[in-house]
């Protein structure tokens, strides 16, 4: 059974930095892609950063030179290291990893969330 499991969220001052990490448990074949999503309060669950299985990244423009999405293909991690975070950051993130067999088969699992706060 395949799990995501999110780290790394908290409170922290505007300005500061916090790094996420989501751990893939479980067998997941034919990756496409990884990425970050975000929830905040009322609001829909928008992409932040994407990584595709060749390294090909992809930012939300609200966050392009702050945050930077890597991986660790051997231990089954994404990464979002976030700098420079502001207020309207904070949100809960969620990690998604996007499987499409060669038949074009697609699956999305998701991770339950780390919640990220940034205060003023």
């Amino acid at each position: 059974q395949v799990q995501l499991v999110e780290s790394g969220g908290g409170l922290v001052q505007a300005g500061g930095s916090l790094r996420l990490s989501c751990l893939a448990s479980g067998i997941i074949s034919s990756i496409n892609a990884m990425g970050w999503y975000r929830q905040a309060p009322g609001k829909q669950r928008d992409l932040v950063a994407i990584i595709t299985s060749l390294g090909g990244t992809n930012y939300a423009d609200s966050v392009k030179g702050r945050f930077t999405i890597s991986k660790d293909n051997a231990k089954n991690t994404v990464y979002l290291q976030m700098n420079s975070l502001k207020p309207e950051d904070t949100a809960v993130y969620y990690c998604k990893i996007t499987s499409i067999t060669a038949m074009g088969f697609r699956t999305d699992y998701w991770g339950q969330g780390t919640q990220v706060t940034v205060s003023s």
